[in-house]
């Protein structure tokens, strides 16, 4: 394994568990915080318009709203206007995480890039646009 690709692995595992010990102190499992940021901004979408706004396949936010349903973080239900639509819809209690979740995701923030600058902050968020743009000509992001 070249050296990128073996320090990316360890970053992220090491962020990825940094997440899910930080979002499982409020209930929620690593990857339903970016679920729930999205409905933060617009409650309501459908699974499809989840699944595209976190660029993952339909199927994955379905099984991840089921989980997140069973804990009381969101509701599913149908469209009112059209029947065969399912919406996602936060409950009180998904509401009621914001504040807590929004801080463990910049504390996260803040422990990850402590030791760099402003402008190695700046690089290092460019690097991983390009890095993600690259892979996301060529390889689904799932």
């Amino acid at each position: 394994m070249n050296e990128f690709l073996t320090l990316f692995t360890r970053a992220s595992k090491l962020m990825r568990g940094a997440a899910d010990e930080a979002m499982s102190r409020h209930g929620v499992r690593v990857g339903q915080n970016l679920v729930l940021e999205v409905l933060w901004g617009t409650d309501g979408l459908t699974p499809g318009g989840l699944a595209e706004r976190l660029h993952v396949s339909t199927p994955t936010v379905v099984k991840s709203a089921t989980r997140m349903e069973a804990t009381g973080l969101v509701a599913r239900r149908r469209d009112e206007a059209d029947r065969r639509l399912v919406r996602i819809y936060l409950t009180d209690r998904g509401r009621s995480v914001q504040t807590e979740i929004e801080a463990a995701r910049d504390e996260l923030d803040r422990r990850a890039t402590a030791g760099l600058t402003d402008a190695d902050r700046r690089h290092l968020i460019s690097a991983l646009r390009k890095i993600i743009a690259a892979m996301a000509d060529s390889t689904p992001l799932e």
